[in-house]
């Protein structure tokens, strides 16, 4: 399943930005849990619920993304049409109301990762579900490669995972973030973190610097004020290099599908990594920007991702 752009959306940034502003989402209809955490917050997951015997796909969305974004909705409709069961947890904040404790989510976020897996592995028992997948979009595919990677064999109750447009070398994309055109992108985020980070104030006074906070233009400044401190890095290049999944490809066991568009904004293609464990499969197409892969005639279809997904998780236990 080659992934060939259209004529009419050429470049990175075009296929990045078109699909999840022009193109409309499939509706899905989510049944809402919430669920409290080891740490007395909580978070909040989007269910799908499908006929037993079914796999359960589970998506970890991206930076200040939802079970709403563009890459969820048609991965999920995509589940409820085959009678599959679906799950999208929402990383701490991310659900439409502020979460109780200090800390927010980043890309290592493994831990974080392992015990929502292991209750939905629960819960999967419990519906009679058939296979678990696992899969994860951008800041949720780095943290899924992170915890595939930290828990090894471990992992294995996951039969396998696709990790797509993940940041692999996240301080190659800080880089590629912080100039020209790609700074969109970074004011995008800040300003909902921004946003959210000012309520973490009201919450927790004096957890960081308000001022600093306001300041900050880049994620590299960002990160150094409130995602390092808040998840125990250093600094933001600590984080940066410790939560990296590049590191850690070598030591996944769990069939896994590693999707980067080469012209990805987000991750320059110097980045890519070209070696990984025998499990894991590098597909790197020339095309499809930052979960954008768009495909058909204007005004543009989301259909690709979810089809090339679907395509490996079948496929995976026949030669895994």
């Amino acid at each position: 399943m080659q992934y060939t752009a259209p004529r009419w959306l050429p470049g990175g940034n075009l296929q990045t930005i078109y699909p999840p502003t022009c193109i409309t989402k499939p509706a899905v209809a989510y049944r809402r849990e919430r669920w409290d955490t080891p740490d007395g917050d909580f978070i909040d997951i989007d269910f799908v619920d499908g006929q037993p015997g079914q796999p359960l796909v589970v998506l970890f969305h991206g930076l200040e993304g939802s079970s709403d974004s563009h890459y969820c909705r048609s991965l999920m409709a995509e589940v409820t049409a085959r009678g599959w069961s679906g799950a999208v947890p929402h990383f701490r904040g991310c659900s439409g109301e502020i979460n109780l404790a200090p800390r927010f989510y980043h890309s290592g976020d493994a831990l974080e990762l392992d015990w929502i897996l292991r209750r939905l592995q629960e819960h999967r028992q419990r519906i009679g579900a058939g296979k678990f997948y696992a899969t994860g979009v951008s800041l949720g595919a780095n943290a899924l490669l992170r915890w595939l990677g930290e828990s090894q064999h471990q992992a294995e109750f996951i039969d396998a995972a696709c990790a797509v447009s993940a940041p692999l070398d996240l301080a190659g994309g800080g880089k590629a973030l912080a100039h020209g055109f790609n700074r969109i992108y970074s004011h995008v985020f800040l300003r909902t973190m921004r946003a959210k980070s000012l309520l973490k104030l009201n919450q927790f006074p004096g957890l960081f610097s308000r001022e600093a906070l306001i300041r900050a233009n880049d994620l590299y400044t960002f990160d150094n004020i409130v995602t390092a401190p808040l998840h125990g890095y250093r600094n933001t290049e600590d984080y940066w290099d410790r939560a990296s999944a590049k590191h850690i490809l070598n030591d996944i066991t769990v069939p896994t599908l590693i999707l980067n568009a080469r012209n990805d904004p987000f991750l320059p293609p110097q980045y890519l990594p070209h070696s990984a464990a025998p499990s894991v499969t590098l597909e790197y197409p020339a095309e499809g920007g930052h979960v954008g892969f768009p495909s058909g005639n204007p005004p543009g279809r989301l259909d690709w991702l979810p089809r090339r997904l679907m395509h490996f998780l079948e496929g995976s236990h026949h030669h895994g």
